[in-house]
């Protein structure tokens, strides 16, 4: 396959501390306002740059943008969501999910993926590790945030995967990672709250906090 050296783009222009930090999880998408092809371009330019080991590059990005199937799949990803929550909780579909779950707000997307705009399935080739493929995906959310377009990263269950790599036409031998809805938000971006650093760092070993800490 051919190299190519890309300049970055003007249209990246939000200061990366800006991104990170006003980066959340978006699950409200509006159906009814396109990305462009160029945005879709520009974002899979970034994944593109991400380090990757040996420089082997084995990151693959299935695009889905026909209506149609993306309201095909998510019928599937409904059926995958689900099923993630019967294995670990024994809900089926249309749980009453308790108040303080953390799931209450992630069912949002088994609801609301079948409306978005964009979906993107990330895949590694033969060769290539996890390690490799989710740094681009990393770049992908932060390019997509800088334009102003909203992003979850999401998976599936084994359940699916059969009949998702067959509506694709997905080859045998390539590893499914990650499911990443796109679109504008109908909501706002950050701030967002997470965890103090000092109590999630450990200093030079195990249960030893960081110098910051209180």
């Amino acid at each position: 396959m051919k190299m190519a050296r890309l300049k970055p783009p003007a249209a990246l222009n939000m200061p990366i501390g800006e991104a990170m930090f006003s980066q959340r999880a978006i699950r409200r998408l509006d159906p009814d306002r396109a990305i462009s092809d160029g945005d879709l371009k520009l974002v899979l330019d970034a994944a593109s740059k991400a380090p990757n080991g040996g420089n082997v590059q084995p990151a693959r990005f299935l695009v889905i943008r026909d209506r149609q199937r993306i309201a095909e799949f998510g019928e599937l990803y409904y059926e995958a969501w689900w099923a993630k929550r019967k294995d670990a909780y024994g809900w089926e579909p249309g749980h009453d999910i308790p108040a303080e779950s953390p799931y209450r707000m992630a069912s949002l997307m088994a609801d609301e993926l079948r409306h978005a705009p964009v979906v993107i399935l990330s895949f590694g080739v033969p060769g290539g590790f996890a390690g490799s493929v989710f740094p681009g995906v990393q770049n992908l959310l932060l390019s997509a945030r800088a334009l102003g377009i909203g992003s979850v990263l999401t998976t599936l269950h084994p359940s699916v995967m059969d009949r998702v790599n067959g509506m694709f036409g997905v080859p045998s031998d390539v590893d499914f990672y990650c499911c990443i809805p796109l679109g504008y938000p109908r909501g706002n971006f950050g701030p967002t709250s997470r965890f103090e650093t000092a109590d999630t760092t450990h200093w030079d070993q195990w249960d030893a906090r960081p110098p910051w800490a209180e």
